[in-house]
């Protein structure tokens, strides 16, 4: 191996190669749009990135490297329980595991009475937290009348900053930008909305050497693996940035608080949350956060000992298994990250700037430009999902049909925009009418199979498992075979010559009451099909929501 010499390939010389391989396809094919209006390259070189930022790589690394607040990442598990007692020996039971950042919501199934703040006030006094508050008034929030010890380190999440005199290892002011990942948000919006709560939040606090000691951000971070990695290196070099406009002149870090995100969590397929959380604690852990949250991957609806065990686990395995922590950077370098995270930095600050000029946060949120433009983003999301541009395992596909919809969702996280519900609505609505649907296949296994698999797994996304007719041969056939099954909903496959030849035969046969749909896109013949029986049409890249929609309210229509 040591004898082995690769030669240098030149970016032309690869591009040749490939375009050859797309064998006629365009180039620009290769090209990926994300939903930040970035592009991605098919391969990332030296001499691009150089191009892309000449002088200042070498800057955005060492920027990056000195902005590391901690040494490692910390296990901030989040604490569940219906009643007290179940609650504190939970709380107990993640300290004895692992825990390193005792993560407690205010908002539990239980008061928080007298007995409750000073059993937790212990725990407090002898371990880093991060509280999540509603507002400077709530209840939680009296455990601090309850601790003598000052020098406590924790945090304090909330919308707005908290007033808590003494206690200077607390940080009670967050960017959280969770709140507006939730709602939609991509990456550049999440980091220019971060430095534009941290003004309006430093304004506030008149003494910015304060302010940086309150001061904490909160990210959540999504499955988009890479992107996220680059998000959190992105903020570090804006955060430089930002306080370079105050007169800080040296690297003044401060802490990135993270959680994996919601907004791909599904009450279907439950385990495949696992997995998302897995890829996005992942992604926090090489991009430099200081503490994480995994949500188990059953929080949507009821969390259990054994489903907070594992998300517990994921990270303390990723912690042991990786050995990231024992590198500062360990993206650093790499071509593709450093030029994504460069154009998070360009297109995050012009937008900063953007907020700013327009009078700061408050007033870009009250002129509702904001909310316009994390409605816009969300929309785009929630179609590429339906049209399944983007996957979402288990839920729009390789769903299971027999998964059971949960109907009570978590309120901890029931205002979040996931992209699952309009599929998990459609299991619901289809359980209500439960139609009886099949699968006419035409001609032999082979040829018929790829479109019935599509159309199979097309119903499975509703929780329905078509009954398939199996190989018929012949039109006699076919057409005793819709006259003799009592089904609600037929859906034609076959090749696409023989569905031109065998549909107009089948129509007159078919009974009266019967949807009847067609497995293909046929732009010719669809005006006059329908025109003479045929409801409707499934193919590849329709939106999935809207046409099972339609189906169902035909069949709602035909069974009054």
């Amino acid at each position: 191996m040591k004898n082995i010499d690769f030669p240098t390939v030149r970016y032309e010389e690869w591009k040749e190669q490939a375009v050859k391989a797309l064998k006629g396809k365009p180039f620009e094919t290769l090209f990926t749009k994300t939903i930040e209006g970035v592009t991605l390259q098919p391969l990332y070189t030296q001499e691009m990135l150089l191009d892309q930022l000449s002088d200042q790589l070498d800057k955005q690394i060492s920027t990056i490297r000195s902005l590391k607040s901690a040494t490692g990442l910390k296990v901030a598990q989040q604490i569940y329980g219906e009643t007290p007692a179940e609650f504190f020996v939970r709380l107990q039971d993640s300290i004895d595991k692992g825990n390193e950042v005792l993560t407690i919501d205010s908002r539990v199934a239980f008061e928080w009475n007298e007995e409750h703040i000073t059993t937790l006030s212990s725990f407090l006094t002898e371990n880093s937290f991060k509280l999540i508050v509603q507002n400077e008034k709530d209840p939680i929030l009296n455990v601090f009348n309850h601790i003598k010890n000052f020098d406590i380190e924790g945090f304090i999440l909330s919308n707005q900053p908290i007033f808590l005199e003494n206690f200077k290892q607390v940080r009670t002011i967050s960017a959280n930008t969770a709140t507006y990942h939730h709602e939609g948000a991509h990456a550049i919006q999440e980091l220019a909305l971060s430095l534009a709560l941290a003004a309006k939040f430093a304004e506030q606090e008149k003494d910015f050497d304060k302010f940086l000691n309150k001061f904490f951000v909160n990210f959540a971070v999504d499955t988009s693996f890479f992107g996220e990695i680059a998000k959190l290196r992105a903020f570090k070099v804006l955060w430089k940035a930002f306080t370079s406009a105050y007169g800080i002149t040296e690297a003044r870090p401060i802490p990135i608080v993270a959680e994996t995100s919601l907004r791909s969590f599904s009450t279907l397929d439950v385990y495949v949350n696992l997995l998302r959380a897995g890829n996005e604690a992942f992604a926090a852990l090489i991009g430099g956060a200081d503490l994480f949250t995994v949500h188990p991957h059953d929080c949507l609806t009821k969390p259990t000992e054994k489903s907070i065990r594992i998300a517990r686990n994921v990270l303390l395995v990723l912690k042991e298994e990786s050995f990231v922590e024992k590198v500062l950077d360990p993206s650093g370098g790499s071509y593709f990250i450093e030029s994504l995270t460069a154009e998070y930095i360009e297109k995050a600050w012009d937008l900063f700037l953007e907020i700013e000029e327009a009078g700061g946060i408050d007033i870009y949120i009250e002129s509702g430009r904001l909310q316009n433009e994390l409605d816009a983003v969300y929309e785009s999301r929630r179609k590429a999902v339906e049209t399944r541009k983007q996957s979402l395992i288990g839920t729009n596909i390789y769903a299971n049909p027999s998964d059971e919809v949960a109907m009570e969702i978590n309120p901890l996280f029931k205002q979040v925009k996931r992209l699952a519900i309009p599929f998990e609505q459609l299991r619901v609505n289809y359980q209500k009418v439960q139609p009886k649907i099949g699968i006419l296949t035409f001609g032999n296994l082979k040829d018929f199979k790829p479109r019935a698999d599509y159309v199979s797994g097309f119903f499975a996304t509703a929780g329905i498992t078509p009954e398939q007719s199996g190989e018929i041969q012949n039109v006699e056939t076919a057409q005793a075979w819709l006259q003799n099954n009592e089904f609600d909903y037929v859906i034609f496959v076959a090749k696409d010559d023989e569905t031109r030849n065998i549909v107009p035969t089948l129509l007159p046969a078919k009974p009266e009451q019967l949807l009847f749909d067609v497995a293909g896109k046929f732009d010719e013949e669809q005006k006059d099909w329908l025109a003479k029986g045929v409801n409707g049409f499934i193919y590849a890249g329709q939106n999935i929501v809207e046409n099972l929609t339609e189906v169902l309210e035909s069949l709602q229509e035909v069974q009054r």
